[in-house]
């Protein structure tokens, strides 16, 4: 009896190092989920000076989403570039990641290039945006260089043609992450036991084989983990699209998010429209993070 009191008095520390994470998770998570469901169901924006609402109108502002057909038009433009981003990103990662972690190269400097590719997660958005934007205008560095070397006759609309535009968004939110996800693929690849890749050496394995045999299996969770996040984060695109196109989405809203339809709703302080594509939002990445859990298998319990 004493041993179990024992343990319940250490037990009750736990519970008083989680307060703190309990309390911002209510106060900045929690309530202002809870606030955006019930704005959502409210008709609240101003006309002018005139403030409207909040007179409740039940599900008429979901209906609205879904009968002006655009955001159907952004969820598209954002999984279009979201998959432009990662595929490219992924497969860079694993094959950084494999030279890195692989003892018998013996890469030199190894260090000083892990460092180097994780300082583009460090750069602002924003700036990145700028710099892009300076690189692709019409008149700058890159159609300057394609013209020199004759590739071009007169200088390419990067920002004006649709494919262009969604693939310099996509290259740099590639630049952006690829570092922090060659990181965590290099972290969960030096976990492995090293006896796996030995006795994999000594069956007369190649490389190929030992990767797409021991690493790629073992590494499943932390792909599922990197999959979800980087989802989470091409749902929330934003800030790269809206500062290259000045939140215009251009050319032809081909660019423009969800995100960056939902900050129009924000900026025109229509809170009951905003509300409502925010929890279509989440009920999305819900969606799409149990999809993945289910088609990758890591739902299942092995025993």
């Amino acid at each position: 009896m004493k041993k179990n009191a024992k343990a319940v008095r250490y037990n009750k520390w736990g519970y008083i190092f989680l307060i703190p994470f309990m309390v911002v998770f209510v106060v900045f998570q929690l309530i202002p989920l809870v606030t955006t469901i019930y704005n959502s169901f409210f008709e609240n924006y101003m006309t002018g000076l005139l403030q409207v609402g909040p007179n409740f109108v039940g599900l008429e502002n979901y209906k609205k989403l879904f009968e002006g057909g655009d955001v159907w038009i952004y969820a598209k433009n954002t999984m279009i570039m979201w998959i432009m981003c990662f595929i490219p990103q992924i497969f860079l990662s694993l094959l950084l990641g494999a030279w890195f972690s692989d003892v018998q190269l013996k890469l030199r400097g190894s260090r000083f290039f892990k460092t180097v590719m994780y300082l583009p997660n460090l750069i602002m958005a924003s700036a990145f945006a700028m710099l892009f934007f300076t690189l692709f205008s019409d008149n700058g560095p890159i159609n300057s260089m394609l013209m020199q070397i004759g590739f071009i006759d007169t200088p390419y609309k990067f920002l004006s043609n649709a494919g262009s535009a969604r693939g310099l968004i996509a290259l740099m939110n590639c630049l952006m992450w690829f570092g922090n996800t060659t990181i965590l693929l290099m972290a969960g690849m030096m976990g492995i036991d090293t006896s796996l890749f030995e006795a994999a050496e000594v069956d007369g394995a190649t490389s190929t084989q030992v990767f797409f045999k021991i690493t790629l299996p073992l590494l499943r969770p932390i792909l599922v983990y990197v999959m979800i996040t980087s989802l989470l984060g091409g749902l929330q695109l934003f800030d790269v699209p809206q500062i290259l196109t000045n939140g215009t989405g251009d050319p032809m809203r081909s660019t423009m998010t969800l995100i960056m339809f939902l900050n129009k709703h924000l900026y025109s302080k229509n809170y009951g429209m905003a509300g409502a594509l925010s929890v279509i939002l989440f009920i999305i990445s819900a969606i799409l993070s149990f999809l993945v859990f289910k088609v990758t298998g890591n739902d299942k319990r092995r025993g």
